[in-house]
């Protein structure tokens, strides 16, 4: 967009509507761009189920995450970061932002990031007590 179209844009001088027309234009691209599919990120390929203790949860835009440390190989603990959707997704399949608490044992269930060792886009977390949460993950369809 030239320097003009940016100009207009904050220039109280223009029309309500054209001020909202050309900051939205301006904003989308980038917006859109910033957002990455499932594929480009994880594999329905690379399946993985972790059982280890929540150590943290971030209830965030645009994705939730938490981290579970696991006991790996040779005793070392292990970190892994599992990537939810949204926190309004979530709210919709019954999730709370206290559903997983640091300390808690879980079952988390998913698909491994192409990249990264320890990083997965969670399918499902069962908890303690046998509660499974279902996330709503692109990697869930077909």
């Amino acid at each position: 967009m030239s320097t003009d179209g940016v100009l207009m844009i904050f220039d109280r001088r223009a029309p309500g509507f054209a001020r909202w027309a050309g900051l939205t234009a301006w904003l989308i691209p980038g917006l859109v761009l910033a957002h990455h599919s499932f594929s480009a990120e994880y594999s329905r390929d690379l399946p993985v189920e972790v059982t280890g203790i929540v150590s943290n949860v971030e209830w965030t835009n645009p994705h939730a995450r938490f981290y579970v440390k696991v006991a790996g190989q040779g005793g070392e603990v292990v970190t892994w970061d599992f990537e939810l959707t949204t926190p309004n997704i979530l709210m919709r399949r019954g999730w709370k932002a206290n559903s997983l608490k640091p300390g808690e044992t879980v079952t988390v269930t998913g698909w491994r990031a192409r990249n990264s060792d320890h990083v997965a886009n969670a399918g499902s977390v069962t908890l303690q007590d046998g509660t499974k949460l279902f996330t709503g993950s692109a990697g869930d369809q077909n």
